[in-house]
């Protein structure tokens, strides 16, 4: 096999195993060959087939993101970023989005749009929490990224007849059905060619599953070794919903079932027993996340739209519990989602302090690797897989430089990312993603676009024109 030399980085983000943390290595090489990292360090003197000019780059690991909606969420551009419901405490999840769903032809572009914006901003493994769509999994090995499936399934619908008041339509047979097709998916995944795609199991919604649907998920799923994830702790209707229902909050409704441990992630996990809009009786939730070692997806940008956001990022990992980051929304940037987490933490704790840049890059690299059950991701390390993001440090916008991982996620972002390989693939070259034809998927989502607000007045329970439900920035003359 070839092998590929990145020679003399001005800087490489290594790891040091003998501390288990990311390392800053000045004047260094990295060698990989088949997918595998080689070597990492100074003076390499193997065989190079293939040598590339580290000068000027920062060689970082590429980043980790556990949350993320590509069949949808990029369609929602222009629309849903100033919505939510009064009458549901400001969330957007049971009145608006279900009334600008992608339709089929829409998916492939919505998909090629977000795994495009992913590449761009450094991120080399996926988890896509999608239902189930043709194409899926031939779609995904398209972009050259490495994805962990998650076809999610459920017992109910919710929906709004009044947009104060959330409903449940139950099927549970067709919940059981739906997860029999998704584990028999990700067995497809993971034997697919492309040896880029593996699996976990996804009850969709913590309020939408039933006890029997969750514990039976929970079990396949360890007893196939893989992870286990489910939004829960999203929304105050979901937390009363739970505590209603069944007299525990949703974390600890978890922990009585026997469903949290260190391969269980919660997507979001925002409304504990102590967090100021849902104080309930008890002080236990962040303390089981932590025992369980259960992971918290930490996906600030959808929730700050609506004037949401943890109590906080730095509060959690005090308390010992371990930390992934995901892009629940558009835009799917992983660097502009990390400056966000930052800010978020330290103006809800008021306190700079609260958060490090360090462990905000650890949840979006190892951290999003121990939810996965991977140490080979997430870190340049001998052995490690060859996912690795080159970012032009002489960038006008890493300028000056003096920490530049800090230059990089609160001034350059994106901007600064010059090339990505993934299993020592190059997937992104000179800021251009070499996989998916971006420009036209956008284009063509533009498009489709047009068709989902032409139905949404009447998908929406009131009929109101969408002017209406997403008023325009300006008036339209």
């Amino acid at each position: 096999m070839a092998t590929t030399l990145i020679k003399g980085a001005e800087l490489i983000v290594a790891w040091d195993a003998s501390e288990k943390r990311h390392v800053y290595m000045p004047d260094a090489d990295l060698a990989f060959e088949g997918g595998v990292i080689r070597f990492v360090g100074r003076g390499y003197d193997g065989v190079a087939d293939k040598v590339v000019d580290g000068a000027g780059m920062l060689v970082m690991p590429g980043l980790v993101n556990i949350h993320s909606h590509p069949t949808s969420e990029p369609m929602n551009k222009g629309l849903l970023d100033e919505i939510g419901s009064p009458g549901l405490y400001n969330s957007s999840l049971y009145e608006f989005m279900p009334i600008f769903r992608s339709d089929a032809e829409a998916v492939p572009d919505c998909v090629r749009v977000a795994l495009s914006e992913l590449l761009l901003s450094g991120v080399t493994t996926l988890c896509d929490l999608s239902m189930a769509h043709p194409g899926w999994l031939d779609l995904l090995a398209e972009a050259g990224m490495r994805v962990c499936i998650a076809p999610m399934f459920k017992s109910a619908r919710w929906f709004t007849k009044n947009g104060h008041v959330v409903e449940y339509e139950w099927d549970e047979k067709a919940g059981e059905k739906a997860m029999e097709e998704a584990f028999s998916l990700i067995q497809r995944a993971e034997q697919h060619s492309s040896g880029r795609l593996f699996g976990m199991a996804c009850p969709a919604q913590i309020d939408t599953c039933t006890p029997e649907l969750l514990r039976d998920s929970r079990a396949e799923a360890r007893a196939r070794g893989i992870s286990w994830q489910i939004h829960a702790a999203q929304s105050v209707v979901e937390f009363h919903e739970i505590t209603r229902r069944h007299g525990f909050t949703p974390i600890q409704w978890l922990h009585e079932m026997g469903l949290l441990d260190q391969q269980s992630i919660i997507g979001h996990g925002i409304f504990l027993d102590d967090h100021p809009s849902t104080p309930w009786h008890t002080d236990r939730d962040l303390s089981i996340l932590a025992e369980t070692g259960t992971t918290v997806a930490h996906c600030p940008t959808v929730f700050a739209r609506r004037g949401i956001t943890m109590k906080d990022f730095g509060r959690y990992h005090r308390r010992g519990v371990n930390l992934g980051v995901g892009t629940d929304t558009y835009p799917h940037n992983m660097l502009d989602e990390l400056r966000l987490v930052a800010y978020l933490a330290r103006t809800q704790a008021t306190d700079p302090r609260t958060t490090t840049t360090n462990d905000i890059f650890n949840a979006a690299t190892i951290g999003g690797a121990r939810a996965l059950g991977r140490d080979d991701i997430g870190r340049l390390a001998v052995g490690a897989r060859a996912d690795i993001v080159l970012v032009d440090a002489t960038h006008p916008r890493m300028q000056p430089r003096h920490d530049p991982v800090r230059s990089l996620i609160y001034a350059a972002g994106d901007r600064a990312v010059k090339d990505v390989f993934v299993d020592g693939e190059k997937v992104v070259e000179n800021g251009e993603v070499l996989t998916m034809d971006f420009r036209q998927a956008a284009a063509h989502l533009a498009e489709a676009q047009k068709r989902i607000t032409a139905k949404a007045t009447q998908q929406d329970w009131a009929h109101r024109p969408v002017d209406k439900i997403a008023p325009p920035t300006f008036k339209w003359l």
